[in-house]
């Protein structure tokens, strides 16, 4: 009995230290985080406060607009000559399929009118 008596003592002293490693583990954490935030706060108030970000950004913006607009030019060429040719290899195409399609097309559009048609005469025959 006293055996067991020590033994469960031990064992609560045990548990008792374990989980007071725990809450410092976590307070440490809390506070580690704690630093982050305040760092990453100060970091971003120092960059929002420097007034010459904008003057910066707009000199950026400004500079690879003149080196970037002869690109776009160009690219704007290719690209239309690209369209030209997928135009003209397209069109004869597209005047093929509607050459091929169209008799489909009208026979399809006569045949719902004539069922609409036997349809309308036996709506009307059953009427009478």
């Amino acid at each position: 009995m006293k055996f067991s008596l020590i033994a469960a003592v031990v064992l609560l002293a045990l548990a008792h230290g374990s989980f007071a490693q725990d809450a410092a583990d976590l307070d440490k954490l809390s506070a580690y985080f704690e630093e982050i935030k305040a760092k990453m706060t100060q970091d971003l108030s120092q960059i929002l406060s420097n007034q010459d970000l904008a003057s910066q950004a707009q000199t950026f913006l400004d500079d690879n607009k003149k080196t970037l607009e002869p690109l776009a030019a160009q690219v704007h060429d290719q690209l239309k000559s690209v369209a030209t040719s997928m135009d003209d290899k397209l069109r004869p195409l597209a005047e093929r399929m509607q050459g091929e399609f169209q008799p489909m097309i009208e026979t399809f559009q006569k045949q719902v009118e004539d069922l609409f048609q036997r349809m309308t005469e036996q709506g009307k025959a059953i009427g009478q």
